[in-house]
């Protein structure tokens, strides 16, 4: 058995998976396999259990015991009650497995309620590493951000999605753009590599990108892996891969880009142009000057973190000067 393989602890909210899943699939019935599939990819599921009055899903729970779920049974009471004795169930569950299981490592928390967040941030105290499921229109704003990670159920392998009109197809998905996943991935890469002063794995771009934003998958830009995600950015020349100490996991490096080097040679040009007119310019209002001939122009899509690096890394690369003036309070820019 891998000693590194994620053991993982399953929580399932049934009723709250199961009624989000009708409403937000046009009555399509909850299926199991795509999470467990989705978990299979994580690690070893050693724990499963779902939360449920199984009187109101008879089919639901033949199927979940086929698939080796624990069937905990909520008695039929009345509305917030009956929810209320689902919820503090299975968060008292999962803090006792928490300390009774020390070699649990993940738990998976499906449900999109933002009462289980308390559940959520203790079991992070814990040192555990905690995975949400949620459907997406019945998730709460406030759970995605307090995991590691979160899974939109509909979003996974195996979940056939509501057919929709194409305008609302478009409001709803809102397709995110290669330069968008450029500039998250570009100033990722460049935060761990000032913070780290390391070459940056793929596995730990991947954890920070999560960090970032629990909800990141390269499925949304349409990948259907994260190696996939970084060759097709290797092509576009925004990084490099190189081989690793393990295979399958490159290291990651910033490609020589050409629409750097422009915005840079633009830079230079500016500065120039202004320095001629009017003396050395200051570093406020240098980026209008540089939008004016460069629309496009964002340092973060190159991984900097502000126009004040960008200029920094300039001069370190001998283009410009970058001197405090104590008179203007703020960096006057020269070509040398």
């Amino acid at each position: 058995m891998d000693a590194d393989e994620a053991r993982i602890a399953l929580f399932l909210d049934f009723e709250n998976l199961a009624i989000g899943a009708r409403d937000a699939l046009g009555g399509a019935r909850f299926d199991f396999r795509p999470i467990a599939d989705a978990l299979a990819d994580r690690g070893r599921v050693v724990t499963r259990r779902a939360y449920a009055d199984w009187s109101m899903f008879e089919e639901d729970s033949r199927e979940l015991a086929r698939n080796h779920v624990e069937l905990i049974e909520i008695p039929q009471r009345m509305g917030a009650v009956r929810k209320n004795a689902a919820d503090i169930k299975m968060a008292v569950d999962a803090i006792e497995l928490a300390f009774e299981r020390e070699f649990i490592s993940t738990f998976v928390i499906c449900t999109g309620d933002s009462d289980f967040t308390p559940l959520v941030h203790k079991l992070r105290e814990l040192n555990k590493r905690v995975i949400g499921v949620g459907v997406k229109a019945s998730t709460s704003a406030m759970l995605p951000p307090a995991c590691d990670e979160f899974l939109f159920y509909e979003n996974l392998e195996g979940v056939e999605p509501l057919k929709e009109s194409a305008a609302e197809a478009e409001e709803e998905t809102k397709e995110r753009s290669v330069d968008e996943l450029a500039r998250l991935v570009t100033s990722t890469l460049a935060g761990l590599q000032r913070s780290t002063g390391e070459v940056v794995l793929a596995s730990s771009l991947k954890r920070a990108l999560l960090r970032k934003d629990p909800t990141f998958s390269e499925a949304d830009y349409g990948f259907r892996a994260f190696g996939e995600l970084l060759r097709f950015l290797e092509s576009k020349k925004v990084v490099t891969l190189s081989e690793g100490p393990a295979k399958g996991d490159p290291v990651v490096a910033f490609a020589t880009n050409p629409e750097e080097q422009e915005a840079f040679g633009v830079l230079v040009e500016v500065v120039r142009d202004l320095q001629a007119r009017n003396g050395a310019p200051q570093l406020s209002g240098l980026k209008n000057q540089l939008r004016k001939r460069l629309p496009e122009f964002s340092e973060k899509r190159f991984g900097y973190g502000g126009f004040l690096q960008f200029v920094k890394a300039a001069r370190t690369r001998g283009l410009v000067e970058l001197t405090w003036s104590d008179d203007a309070n703020d960096y006057v820019v020269t070509v040398p």
